[in-house]
């Protein structure tokens, strides 16, 4: 059974997506450098990681390695990734696949860790915020587990009004605060972009903290300039 939000306090953000696909490692990598210009000892966490290559030292996922880099406080990776799996699947079906089992608890006790060693931790969910970790348990559960405020990463394509709509609706159901999105533009070709981004900004009632224009060369440290995050205080 997934613990009540209040075991932890908030010391940083859940930062979850629409889908998979739409930059929450780019948003979240900008969160920390953003933090972080803002005088805070910033940390990344990626609790369950699902697609990885096997090198010297196990498997590695590339989302946690761009989060290690936008950290400023280092902390063993067995804390910043608790769970990694090689095969690119829905994480339920990675674990299966390794015969590991993924328990909330080990995640929350990393979490905990790495609070204590930093001002802000950022933490990446995997795919949307409902993905399957478990029989029991999804990735907003997680997010319950952690306590921790959400920042939604909208993947601006076609689809998208729903699929945030949708989100922001399970948020506030978990009993979770949702703490402000931000607009990743991430099909260049999309008709009527910015009239899309207006039509959540009317819906969605929470602080838009950044509009992120296409480009094929994404740098998190340019991104997180662009970021306004004085209502995340």
């Amino acid at each position: 059974m997934t613990p009540p939000a209040s075991r932890l306090s908030p010391r940083g953000f859940f930062v979850t997506g629409t889908d998979t696909g739409v930059g929450k490692t780019l948003i979240a990598c900008a969160l920390l450098h953003g933090f972080a210009r803002l005088g805070n000892r910033v940390i990344g966490m990626k609790p369950v990681a699902a697609g990885a290559v096997r090198g010297r030292d196990g498997l590695i996922n590339d989302d946690v390695v761009q989060l290690r880099v936008a950290s400023s406080v280092a902390a063993p990776l067995a804390l910043v990734n608790p769970y990694c799996f090689e095969p690119a699947i829905a994480p339920h079906l990675a674990a299966q696949q390794a015969g590991a089992a993924i328990d909330l608890n080990v995640i929350a006790d990393a979490y905990r860790q790495l609070a204590a060693a930093a001002d802000v931790v950022i933490v990446e969910g995997v795919g949307g915020f409902c993905v399957p970790l478990t029989r029991s348990d999804d990735g907003a559960g997680l997010a319950q587990c952690l306590g921790l405020p959400v920042i939604l990463v909208v993947g601006v394509r076609l689809g998208c009004l729903n699929h945030a709509l949708l989100t922001a609706q399970a948020i506030r159901a978990r009993g979770l605060r949702f703490a402000g999105w931000i607009a990743n533009r991430i099909d260049p070709a999309m008709a009527v972009a910015g009239e899309n981004v207006a039509a959540l900004g009317e819906r969605l009632a929470a602080p838009l903290l950044g509009e992120i224009e296409f480009t094929r060369a994404p740098d998190p440290q340019r991104i997180a300039a662009l970021l306004e995050l004085t209502t995340l205080a």
